[in-house]
Order: structure tokens, then C-alpha cells, then sequence
């Protein structure tokens, strides 16, 4: 898949940011603006993110695996039982990613947009198949 066709994939997704650290959701924000994509929402707690996904209205989502002292398995389950894709950003690499979702895409922080982009619509393509 070349560059342009994952911007084809992401242009217009509503896509949640779930990030605590406010300067690296704010690049997020930007990294996903500039790839096409729509920002749902940008939050920084599990409850907050799953408030969010009640609400429906996404179609995918980036989540940081540690909200402070808060673990991200909720939300990634919740996407799941959804079948709504996400990715996972990380400073830890895999080892950190929850089991059950071990073959979610990671970009490894910090990340450029062109490996959000890779990931994000790698886990788009294998859910729309």
C-alpha cells in the first residue's frame, strides 16, 4: 500500500484520541488532521473514553496504553466488542500492549505521522475485510 492510499483510507475518519500527556494528543490531533482524518474527540481518561465510544459516531481510535495510573484495557475492549479499529501508542514497545489485543497495530512513541498513518490504516483495511 503506497502513501496516498493510506491517506485514501483514513480521509474522513473519525478517528478518538485517548491520550493523557496533552502536548502528544495535541500532535496526534494535528498528525491525524493533516492525514485527512476528522478528530471524534480527544481525552485522556478510560471513562472519559468510554463515555465517548457510548456515544458512538467513530470509526477508529488511537490509544495510549498507560493514562497515568489507569491501564487502557477497557477501552480496548470495548473497540473490540465493537469491531471498531485502534491502535496502540507506547513508549514500551509490545510488552505493555494488553494480551488480548496483541495483534492491534503499535507505533512506538515518538512516532512520525507516516507510521500513524501505516498503522492506523493497516488496522481499517483488516477490519473492513
Amino acid at each position: 500500500m503506497t502513501e496516498t492510499d493510506h491517506h485514501a483510507v483514513l480521509k474522513g475518519r473519525r478517528v478518538l484520541i485517548v491520550e493523557d500527556e496533552p502536548f502528544i494528543a495535541m500532535t496526534l490531533e494535528d498528525m491525524l488532521t493533516d492525514l485527512g482524518c476528522e478528530i471524534a474527540g480527544s481525552v485522556g481518561q478510560v471513562q472519559d473514553a468510554l463515555s465517548a465510544i457510548a456515544r458512538g459516531n467513530i470509526d477508529a481510535a488511537v490509544l495510549d496504553v498507560n493514562l497515568g495510573a489507569q491501564k487502557i484495557d477497557p477501552v480496548a475492549d470495548e473497540l473490540a466488542r465493537l469491531r471498531l479499529p485502534f491502535v496502540f501508542t507506547t513508549g514500551y514497545g509490545r510488552a505493555g500492549i494488553p494480551a488480548p489485543h496483541n495483534a492491534c497495530g503499535v507505533v512506538q512513541k515518538p512516532f512520525r505521522a507516516d507510521e500513524l498513518a501505516l498503522a492506523l490504516s493497516a488496522e481499517l483495511t483488516r477490519l473492513s475485510v
